[in-house]
């Protein structure tokens, strides 16, 4: 017994834990893919959208939403007992976007989130990824009656590398959200054995 106590204790203590950003536009489902696959409750800074905000953020396809964040939302996921994931959900409107240099300090890779209904969204932070040389995938969160495209479609709409991950999800289903971040965690240790072979 008190073996495998210690033994528990041993895997936790050896556990890499990493630091992922889900990021994106105003409205794209970041909050509700950190806490749909959270294993913790998560935290989130939700406040209500108040008439301060017209003229201010871009309600363009999100004219029902009615809460936003305005500082993070945090959750935990572990992959396996040597592997966790450290989930930051970053703020959507221009205002806040003074908190993404520091939300990103220490991160290893991100998610940025995307919605077909305002694509242009995404590429804000797709180039905050690319001009500091963070790693990121890009997921589609599949809102009902938005318009559908392939992620080859969308990759050519978004420019991006061939080689860079794009997928479709739906950001409240715990499964579909597991998927992206397994193949963003993929992509990151494929990354990093190119970038060893070719050091």
């Amino acid at each position: 017994m008190a073996s495998e106590t210690f033994d528990r204790a041993e895997n936790r203590q050896l556990a890499s834990s990493v630091k992922i950003l889900i990021a994106g536009g105003f409205g794209v489902g970041k909050t509700t893919m950190v806490s749909a696959i959270s294993e913790v409750a998560p935290l989130r800074t939700e406040e209500l959208i108040t008439e301060l905000s017209s003229g201010v953020d871009d309600m363009r396809g999100v004219e029902g939403k009615t809460t936003t964040t305005v500082a993070l939302d945090f959750g935990r996921i572990t992959i396996d007992p040597s592997l966790v994931l450290y989930l930051f959900g970053t703020p959507g409107q221009d205002r806040f976007w003074f908190l993404w240099d520091e939300l990103a300090r220490g991160a290893l890779g991100a998610v940025v989130l995307a919605d077909t209904r305002r694509l242009d969204s995404s590429f804000a932070a797709i180039d905050f990824f690319e001009r500091r040389g963070l790693a990121f995938t890009v997921a589609v969160n599949c809102f009902d009656g938005a318009p559908r495209y392939t992620a080859d479609e969308v990759r050519d709409a978004l420019d991006l590398d061939p080689r860079l991950p794009v997928m479709l999800c739906d950001a409240r289903d715990r499964t579909s959200t597991k998927n992206v971040l397994m193949t963003l965690v993929q992509y990151l240790i494929e990354r990093a054995s190119t970038a060893k072979v070719s050091g």
